[in-house]
């Protein structure tokens, strides 16, 4: 799976190669409640044809229908008040500033798209006045602005994921979180799990453990989830993640067993305030039974502990 803003990315490619053009169109401010984020994109066709979305489907039509007005470099602003927000779908009071960026040759798109194949996390700053976009690779930085007179844009995987063993909740969990630009890591010493792996896109680790999350994910962008149904290779990812910055911190099993878990990784020494951290079972409780379920509450309860990060 792709994130959203990628797969709008690889369409508007296609269309390019098609002999297309088209216009980008990103959310640069929002005031009141808006149902989209800054920073999200679509892009639409010159024949009218629309991927991605910047309105939640509120305003996308009006997008089809201002392309014909747009030139290459070019702001419109939809400002809806409360007796046409019915009309338009936004939010009473919703106001979205939106910026059009004529794209005609695939040069534009390409570069962007060849970084995030390869994983990486890619800034684009675009000149509001000259249309003109930069680059710049394996950025550090994952805030997006907008001043006026420029934009920067990030795309690719800002947050990291790490699974602990290969099996087929792994595999679930991986593609959800893929798909919203999680940098996904998979570790699972056991030989014979790792040749069942069978997603394409991840490969999976043979290190130890405790010696991944020590390498991949210790920072305060990090999820560490412990998934193998194997107590001593789960106990090793928390006895080290737990400790640490990683803002998620999950392991699968019973209640029952939850309680065993707490009691032994106390005994290891974890302290009483970082075993509060460890979210056992993992997931929101959602009644799920199968593993795609189970992937699908584990990555909710990941956004929901996500957001209270960003939100501060």
């Amino acid at each position: 799976m792709k994130s959203s803003s990628h797969q709008v990315l690889t369409v508007l490619d296609n269309w390019l190669s098609d002999g297309h053009t088209a216009d980008l169109v990103t959310v640069v401010s929002t005031f009141g409640s808006s149902p989209r984020p800054v920073g999200s994109i679509a892009a639409v066709r010159d024949d009218g044809k629309l991927v991605g979305s910047v309105s939640g489907g509120c305003v996308e039509q009006n997008l089809v229908e201002h392309f014909s007005r747009t030139t290459k470099q070019k702001q419109a602003v939809f400002q809806i008040e409360d007796k046409s927000a019915r009309q338009f779908g936004l939010p009473c009071g919703g106001k979205l500033e939106l910026l059009f960026e004529r794209i005609d040759t695939g040069s534009q798109i390409q570069p962007v798209l060849e970084l995030l194949e390869e994983r990486q996390l890619v800034k684009r700053i675009v000149n509001v006045e000259s249309g003109q976009p930069a680059l710049i690779s394996k950025a550090t930085d994952c805030v997006f602005s907008y001043d006026g007179k420029s934009m920067t844009q990030v795309f690719g995987p800002v947050w990291r994921m790490l699974l602990v063993g290969a099996g087929e909740l792994s595999y679930y969990t991986a593609q959800f979180a893929q798909a919203l630009d999680f940098d996904v890591r998979v570790v699972d010493p056991r030989a014979k799990i790792r040749k069942s792996w069978h997603l394409d896109s991840i490969t999976v680790d043979d290190l130890l453990p405790d010696d991944a999350v020590s390498l991949y994910a210790n920072d305060e962008r990090s999820a560490v989830m412990a998934l193998s149904h194997d107590a001593e290779l789960d106990d090793l990812a928390l006895q080290e993640a737990l400790p640490s910055s990683a803002f998620y911190i999950g392991a699968l099993g019973s209640r029952s067993n939850n309680k065993k878990r707490l009691t032994r990784l106390a005994n290891f020494g974890i302290s009483d305030e970082d075993l509060a951290r460890l979210h056992g079972p993992i997931g929101l409780p959602i009644n799920s039974r199968t593993s795609a379920e189970i992937a699908i509450s584990i990555v909710a309860q990941v956004i929901a502990e996500r957001a209270k990060v960003t939100n501060g």
